[in-house]
């Protein structure tokens, strides 16, 4: 067995293939550290990564591994739930090069792909024939047909379209042997030879006798057990994924060869090609929601709803549709969501109507609105990572996640695992496929301790003898791997999963076909990814208040990620979302979410990344993190790569001298105020080229860059001449204080203190003028800190500088205490400003109680507003918007009340999700300025010329666009790449105010 064998050095192994494979091959430890795991609780080391271009270079690359002994495991998307995505040998990576779809053949519904294409690109590539592929996980934005084909994955769809290997018509595979083989229905079927299309399949003299040994030795196997064949298998259930499939090799079900391949998790071979069965998308579709008093009563009514042929029907309950979701849902504890199709909207509405009729539910409602369908759908498909925290904030975890039984026993099952769960003391969250009768639940393992760890494996045992017991499958989409392969004997007995090393034996004799999954499996409660973390937490600066007990564990931080890949999604991004920018830009694991926790959780484990925070591998995959924290919103479990980047650089570079960058934009409130009195000499020298280019060069900016020109009149200035002019003052202070409706008012005025944050000061006070016109039109007393005393230390944060960032921050409450004391809200102007505030700040001060009430004042420029001066009705601005909502702010602080704003002041429209790419300082630093680019091209740039070209196209009546931007890194970035003005919704609405002499006190200005 190859897995046995002494291999030569791991130098040799990645020299012969780089001599060989026209591929990528590394062999580094940040390549290694990136699939060291999938989305499981399991972790192993592979020895290096091969990205092969074509079918030649697998084949290649095989024989190169064979040579020296080394497994091998070819990996899609690593969304693997179970651990089979993890290997010990060298990884295959398919979706860097083998992403193709070589033919679409509409008439005949099918399509021929290679393994690395992601399901939503095939989907879009069909959607213009109204076709559609059937199995849809809740990954389908990021997994890959060929991993879907290892897995014989489902979906929500399974009910109506069946599983993936339900959908697979052939399949071009090579063996870890060398042979190429050609897969389909009847023994007649398997051919060698080249793989066919474009995909740069080879042809050797062998494959024509290899395929007719494994042939031979297949159907040897068949034909000598067809007894345990028949009778081994659970009949009656639709999502039997346990197991290889030898069944389907039976003559009776067609001698499915294909078939019988799919769900092999990566143990027979690698598919360098298939061909898909397509099926025809409704061109309507309706949601009927129903209510029932608990998830057992759900489940019991979702078996008779499939004879009215729904496309779904999903169950959930309450427990995680209370996490996740703030929709409104019928009355009950637990839902169905029972889809249906049709060939218009009537039709689909019909279908859904008729169920929401025989349903005997306590409530439903039947959803047509697309919008509303899709914001309900993603609640369920958040779900694998929204389940993942409990709701006093416990981590649950994978490793029961997926089993099935028939969908008439599910009822009773469901009130049985529970009374399972409550027996060992566990709690679990299960949802699923109802009507295929497939749960998903994480449960609150504790796989940090040794007590923890064997309650894991006897409550695994128990679950397996309960799911065997209702004629279920230990898998139901998901897999065995790691996770439950050993338990296959309850499920099937000793001779069936004899017959299935045999059957492992055929194709891969060497055994060098991800060794240890399905067939001679190891453990599972082996191989476990949480146990090479530190037992001591690790000395860090951010508090982590939700992670761990008492917070302050980096290990738990880090151990949010789940592996979901959420932040793989290529762009361009065309929702609200904004993760994970720099992993759109460039395509890379390592800039994902996902692939930068992986590399911090390796740094902690000590094995792969050796340098601890000195890692160099870990600073070059932050270096392209922008901070956005979209993560920290649209990660389904909350990763915060921003905190983190945050983190590792403070340790990183203490003691050390660090990048330019750093010194010149991490001071930048220091370096401005010092620069505010020569701000117009300074700006003149930085029109001049050689002059602004030795500036750039010093100060670690792009050569690109245009160094933005400072205020010649800061803010500050502006409103001490304004005080002078109207006898006002600024400070938080003076003026006969009461509360009125819970709003603090001085002289009977409702009092907010303006965040005067250092963007609005030195760079664009004119929004700090428009946000005061604004503020008082609507009958606020505006009092302001002095500027030189208060800082929210967003630049020393986002370049690490976190004892400067403390210091900072500590003095802005020293000056601010006075106004919390009073109850005064803080409007912040600028996003970033208002996050830092709101989370930064908490995070870093967690001892000093101040900092909590500080991030509770906070408030944007529309809830102020809002909150403060609800009677107040903006002046009407009746334009078109475009623009982009502030990565910061949808991501930490939410936009709803700058939505109702706009709607009230006739600004229509929606502003782009994503990142502006400028992001702060990392835009501006030196080799950041193609991805800062790419980032805009994304979605912004796009939807600002989209709106553009309509206000000038042919027929365009009515104003143009108004493009709303409140970040001070939006509007630069708008500016310098596409000539856009940009404005603050302050300033637009400032502009329609009606005008008030500039000499008239501010109390008569209402």
């Amino acid at each position: 067995m190859a897995e046995q064998r002494k291999t030569t050095s791991a130098t040799e192994l990645a020299r012969d293939l780089a001599r060989t494979v026209r591929g990528e091959v590394d062999f580094g430890a940040a390549a290694r550290a990136l699939t060291t795991m999938d989305a499981s609780n399991y972790r192993r080391v592979p020895v290096g990564v091969v990205a092969p271009r074509d079918a030649a270079d697998v084949a290649a690359a095989l024989a190169v591994c064979r040579a020296h002994g080394t497994p091998v495991l070819p990996r899609g998307a690593g969304t693997s739930i179970a651990g089979q995505a993890t290997g010990v040998g060298v990884v295959l990576d398919l979706t860097r090069h083998l992403r193709s779809i070589v033919s679409v053949d509409p008439a005949a519904r099918t399509a021929v792909v290679q393994p690395g294409v992601v399901l939503d690109d095939l989907r879009d590539a069909v959607r213009p024939y109204g076709l559609t592929f059937g199995p849809d996980p809740s990954t389908h934005s990021r997994c890959t047909l060929g991993g879907m084909i290892g897995n014989n994955a489902c979906g929500a769809h399974s009910v109506a379209w069946g599983t993936t290997a339900d959908n697979v018509r052939a399949l071009s595979v090579t063996t870890y042997g060398g042979e190429e083989l050609r897969l389909g229905q009847g023994w007649d079927s398997m051919s060698g030879g080249r793989s066919g299309g474009r995909s740069g399949g080879v042809s050797g003299g062998t494959s024509a006798g290899a395929s007719a040994g494994v042939r031979a030795g297949l159907r040897a196997l068949v034909d000598a057990h067809l007894a345990p064949l028949r009778t081994g298998f659970p009949a009656g259930l639709p999502r039997r994924i346990s197991g290889y499939a030898l069944d389907a090799l039976l003559p009776e079900n067609g001698t499915d060869l294909a078939r019988a391949f799919c769900g092999g998790e990566g143990t027979l071979g690698v598919v360098t090609e298939a061909e898909l069965r397509l099926v025809e998308a409704p061109a309507a579709r309706a949601l009927a929601v129903l209510g029932y008093p608990d998830e057992s009563a759900a489940a019991e009514a979702a078996a008779g709803l499939l004879p009215y042929g729904p496309l779904t029907v999903e169950g959930m309950a309450q427990d995680l549709v209370t996490a996740g979701s703030g929709h409104d849902l019928p009355r009950g504890a637990a839902w169905l969501f029972v889809e249906t199709g049709g060939a218009s909207a009537a039709e689909a509405r019909a279908a859904a109507e008729a169920i929401l009729r025989a349903a005997d539910a306590l409530d439903g409602t039947v959803v047509t609105d697309p919008a509303g369908q899709r914001a309900l759908w993603r609640v369920r498909e958040d779900a694998a990572g929204t389940a993942t925290r409990m709701p006093d904030g416990t981590e649950a975890w994978p490793g029961w996640e997926d089993c099935a039984v028939p969908p008439a026993r599910l009822g009773p099952y469901l009130r049985d695992f529970r009374a399972l769960l409550a027996e060992h003391g566990l709690r679990g969250t299960p949802y699923g496929h109802f009507g295929d009768g497939c749960i998903h639940v994480r449960i609150d393992f504790d796989l940090l301790t040794e007590d923890g760890v064997r309650r894991f494996r006897r409550f695994s045992e128990d679950t397996a003898t309960l799911v065997v017991a209702y004629g279920g499958s230990l898998s139901g989409e998901h897999g065995d791997g790691l996770a439950r392969a050993e338990l296959l004997p309850r499920m099937y007995g000793d001779e069936l999963v004899g017959l299935f090393g045999r059957f492992k034996d055929v194709w891969d004799p060497d055994g060098g076909m991800n060794p240890g999954i399905l067939a001679r499996p190891g453990r599972l409660d082996d191989h476990l990814r949480f146990a090479v973390l530190p037992r001591e937490r690790v000395e860090v600066a951010f508090g982590y208040p939700h992670d761990g007990p008492g917070g302050g564990d980096f290990a738990r931080a880090v151990s949010r990620c789940v592996g979901v890949a959420k932040c793989r999604v290529a762009g361009p991004n065309t929702g609200s979302d904004v993760m994970c920018p720099s992993f759109r830009a460039t395509g890379e694991e390592t800039h994902s979410t996902r692939g930068r926790a992986r590399l911090l959780h390796e740094m902690l484990a000590g094995e792969v990344v050796t340098d601890g925070w000195r890692s160099t591998e870990v600073r070059d995959a932050l270096d392209l993190c922008l901070s956005c924290k979209g993560c920290r919103g649209d990660c389904p479990v909350g990763v915060d790569m921003a905190t983190y980047k945050a983190e590792f650089l403070h340790h990183h570079y203490a003691g050390r001298v660090r990048p330019a960058a750093h010194y010149a934009m991490g001071m930048l409130p220091r370096w401005l105020r010092l620069a505010a009195p020569y701000a117009r000499v300074l700006n003149a020298a930085a029109r001049v080229r050689p002059l602004a280019a030795v500036a750039k060069r010093l100060g670690g900016i792009a050569p690109e860059r245009t160094i933005p020109p400072l205020a010649t009149e800061t803010f500050g200035q502006w409103l001490r001449g304004r005080g002078r002019r109207q006898g006002r003052g600024v400070p938080v202070a003076g003026g006969r204080r009461a509360t009125v409706d819970g709003r603090t008012t001085v002289d009977g005025r409702t009092t907010v203190v303006l965040w005067p944050d250092t963007f609005t000061e030195h760079l664009s006070p004119e929004v700090g003028r428009a946000a005061v016109r604004v503020l008082e039109a609507a009958g606020l007393d505006v009092v302001v800190p002095p500027r030189a005393r208060v800082c929210c230390g967003l630049t020393y944060v986002s370049t690490g500088q976190l004892d400067r960032a403390r210091t900072v921050m500590r003095r802005t409450l020293d000056v601010l205490e006075p106004a919390l004391d009073k109850g005064l809200p803080v409007v912040v102007l600028e996003p970033s400003c208002a996050a830092a505030l709101s989370s930064d700040l908490p995070e870093l001060l967690g001892d000093d109680p101040r900092s909590a009430r500080l991030a509770a004042s906070v408030r944007t420029f529309a809830r102020a507003l809002e909150e403060h001066a609800p009677d107040w009705r903006p002046p009407r601005v009746d334009r078109p918007v475009a623009g982009q909502t502030h990565c910061h702010q949808h991501a930490v602080l939410g936009d709803d009340a700058d939505r109702r704003l706009r709607e009230r002041a006739g600004l229509t429209g929606e502003l782009s999700g994503g990142c502006c790419g400028l992001a702060g300082n990392f835009g501006f630093e030196r080799g950041h300025y193609d991805v800062s680019v790419a980032c805009a091209e994304d979605q912004l740039l796009p939807a600002v010329r989209a709106a553009a070209a309509g206000a000038e196209g042919p027929g365009a009546e009515g104003p143009g666009a108004e493009i709303l931007a409140d970040g001070f890194s939006c509007r630069t970035q708008l500016a310098q790449l596409g000539g856009h003005r940009a404005r603050h919704l302050a300033e637009v609405l400032a502009e329609a105010l009606p005008e008030v002499p500039t000499e008239a006190p501010a109390e008569t200005r209402k």
